[in-house]
């Protein structure tokens, strides 16, 4: 089996492991390894942009208080804190690898800065409506300007590997599929970081890439690391709903330039959930309103509608959204666009401290994939770039700081036999099967709107599924399927699992039972463990 070495492994190319590498390009060797193609991340399909407190009318304090509501009690203050407070500093490194956000069109000199649910000022930065790939493609960019980055496309991380098997103790390097030659290879490495995304496929819709499987959590959950919070799974308000569509998102700018949602009469209904923010209420309201809206109607969908803006102005300011949509045949100039909410971010993820460190010694977690404390039971729209870019700084600082110590670490070649992996003889559709039903499981029982009873139906549907794997396709598997449904199956576990821990409705978690918050609820931090 072939034995790669290299200082720093980063799982995941999306902009906390582009902007990690970036900032520790001077230290070593840097591999970063993507299961599919660089570019195929949530980053890329970012539209709306990311927080930053730039507006005259507009002060940290504010930015803090409207992370600290949306999270709805949930956060820890002193991270909301920092991220809050860096944020201009981390914009100006992304303007100095090269990201041109948007000039303000009457002052040139400032940039244009839009408004999305939850904020209380105009303080998004965005590139026209496409902001996560402006940014992918400059980080992509820069990085394989380094000689010493390396991005390796097509390589699934299916095991961590570290020296002590039965408890979270030093990270070795991983154990990956080469997906190409179709071939296990090992990884060596004085430090690892989990960057890979969120979880979105878990459910039956989602706003995701088809990447964003858990695969992070799930090696993470496996090597020994607490993995917290997992019952916040954010649903973005507004898909795309058209049969041949797939994961096309409706940007909150555009409720944030006074888009607004329809039922399937014709008529506004925001306002009877929230009547001050309407359209613009935080994204958890604003999903459980859709929600509600179609299962009195029966509708398949409701409307956002943008029309009576200038139709100049929306082709202008939306080009990405208004060709997507064109090509569908819907005018977002003259007509409504159809919307349905979709599984969007998870709030939760494997548990770190404020400099990015896990339970496991020189093993780090940024990005969606962590959970940090920023976002509590609720993310704030346009905090999750800026999260990546601010913790992957903290992340940066301490590894360098313990660089000194790493660099003299000698790598051990743990004992992995080629004979633990296998290939798969019987028909795919056994795998896709469980892929299948996994996902319609947790949009059916665990999804916006939950109730005890779905949650218990969903935690059996899932155990069954799970002693089938492991009856079938134990181990690890020549195939990227087989792997991908081991990890959705662990994350949907822990969903529900935690969902049912939490006996309250809070942020993006809404319980029939228990249809409000609880002014002394038990826990802030719902974690588990696997040992």
């Amino acid at each position: 089996m072939d034995v790669f070495k290299t200082d720093i492994l980063i799982i995941g190319s999306g902009i906390a492991g582009l902007s990690l590498a970036l900032k520790l390009k001077d230290l070593g060797e840097i591999t970063i390894l993507t299961k599919k193609r660089a570019f195929e991340t949530s980053t890329s399909l970012a539209q709306g942009g990311i927080a930053c407190v730039m507006g005259d009318n507009d002060s940290f304090e504010f930015h803090i208080q409207d992370t600290l509501t949306v999270g709805d009690g949930i956060c820890k203050k002193e991270v909301v804190e920092m991220v809050v407070k860096s944020a201009p500093e981390r914009i100006k490194d992304l303007i100095n690898w090269g990201v041109k956000f948007d000039k303000d069109p009457e002052n040139p000199k400032k940039f244009h800065l839009t408004l999305e649910g939850g904020h209380s000022r105009r303080r998004i930065l965005h590139v026209g409506d496409y902001t996560g790939r402006a940014i992918e493609n400059t980080l992509i960019e820069r990085a394989l300007e380094v000689e010493n980055i390396k991005i390796l496309e097509n390589f699934l991380v299916v095991k961590l590997i570290t020296e002590d098997l039965f408890k979270p103790s030093k990270i070795l390097g991983a154990f990956v599929l080469d997906l190409i030659h179709v071939k296990p290879v090992i990884f060596l490495a004085k430090v690892v970081v989990l960057c890979t995304g969120g979880a979105g496929k878990v459910y039956l819709y989602t706003s995701n890439p088809d990447t964003a499987t858990g695969d992070g959590i799930a090696l993470a959950y496996q090597a020994g690391c607490r993995i917290a919070n997992m019952e916040f799974v954010q649903f973005h308000p507004t898909c795309l709903y058209h049969p041949k569509a797939k994961n096309f998102l409706i940007s909150e700018a555009l409720r944030g330039e006074g888009a607004v949602l329809l039922n399937a009469e014709g008529k506004r209904f925001m306002h009877k959930y929230d009547p001050v923010k309407k359209e613009l209420a935080p994204r958890d309201v604003v999903t459980r309103a859709i929600d509600m809206e179609l299962k009195k109607t029966g509708a398949e969908c409701v409307y956002l509608d943008i029309s009576h803006l200038p139709s100049d102005y929306i082709r202008k300011r939306f080009p990405y959204i208004y060709e997507t949509c064109l090509k569908y045949g819907i005018d977002i100039t003259s007509q409504p666009i159809p919307v349905v909410p979709a599984a969007h971010y998870l709030c939760g993820g494997i548990y770190t401290n404020i400099w990015g460190q896990t339970d496991i010694s020189n093993l780090f977690a940024i990005g969606e994939c962590a959970c940090t404390g920023l976002h509590g039971g609720n993310r704030l729209a346009s905090n999750s770039l800026l999260e990546a870019l601010c913790f992957s700084h903290q992340a940066s600082l301490k590894i360098k700081k313990m660089w000194n110590e790493l660099k003299e670490l000698k790598f051990k070649q743990p004992l992995i036999k080629e004979t633990a992996v296998k290939e798969i003889k019987e028909e795919k559709v056994f795998i896709s099967h469980n892929w299948d039903l996994i996902r319609k499981i947790m949009w059916d029982f665990a999804g916006i709107v939950r109730s005890l009873k779905m949650l218990e139906f969903a935690i059996k549907r899932i155990e069954f599924i799970k002693n089938e794997i492991k009856e079938n396709w134990p181990g690890i598997y020549l195939d990227l399927d087989t792997m991908e449904l081991k990890s959705i199956t662990i994350v949907a576990e822990l969903i529900v699992r935690s969902a049912l821990q939490r006996l309250e409705s809070r942020g993006t978690h809404y319980l029939i039972e228990y249809p409000f918050k609880k002014e002394k609820y038990q826990k802030d931090t719902i974690i588990f463990k696997n040992f």
